[in-house]
């Protein structure tokens, strides 16, 4: 049975695709391109990952478009202006909506495809409103009713914290994964609040950051 994969290019999602690979599941990775400024970076991350560790259970990667521009307008996620920074609080990274938006065009994918798993990489931790399992399991049941499917949205990850999760990447290709939200030159700034988040991740775990800083 496939397990479909909602990716970015992030530590959480890279490695729930690297365990389940590992375990054998036949995987289908799926990315949402919405326009956001650092998608292009983090796609090329994504694809190095995927192809580093390559096996016959791993599906190509699919693709969608879910553009936001028109919705999120000037936002800093957009325009790439303004950038949360690593002494901002998680509460500004907050994306509207984003959840609703990635989970919509996937969870009909899977419907159209006949995939009854949807995974994502959602930790306990998670702070914002659109990643609850109250909202998982409500948004799950409205598109399900909506096309009378059966797709299912699944949290491996939903009772665990960051430690726990990145733990489960020693031996997989962490390199090749990206969480930056002001890239430069096709490296990590360094100084945004996602890359600092990364720092953190590593640190706890007591693994060693193999991630390039500009």
């Amino acid at each position: 049975m496939t397990l479909a994969v909602l990716v970015s290019g992030g530590l959480d999602s890279a490695i729930l695709v690297g365990d389940a690979v590992r375990r054998g599941e036949a995987v289908q990775p799926l990315l949402i391109r919405c326009g956001l400024f650092w998608e292009a970076t983090e796609a090329e991350y994504l694809r190095l990952f995927l192809a580093a560790i390559a096996k016959p259970n791993l599906l190509p990667l699919v693709e969608l478009e879910q553009p936001v521009g028109d919705l999120y307008g000037n936002h800093w996620s957009v325009t790439g202006v303004g950038v949360p920074s690593a002494d901002d609080p998680d509460e500004d990274v907050f994306l509207p909506g984003r959840n609703v938006l990635l989970l919509a065009k996937s969870l009909l994918w899977c419907h159209l495809h006949r995939v009854e798993r949807l995974a994502l990489g959602s930790l306990s931790t998670n702070p914002f409103p659109d990643a609850t399992l109250e909202f998982f399991q409500g948004f799950e049941r409205i598109v399900n009713a909506a096309v009378e499917g059966y797709a299912k949205i699944v949290l491996p990850f939903g009772e665990m914290k960051k430690h726990e999760v990145m733990r489960l990447g020693i031996g997989l290709p962490l390199e090749h994964t990206f969480s930056c939200i002001r890239p430069a030159d096709g490296l990590h700034c360094g100084a945004c609040n996602k890359c600092q988040e990364r720092k953190v991740a590593f640190a706890d775990a007591g693994m060693q950051d193999p991630t390039r800083y500009r």
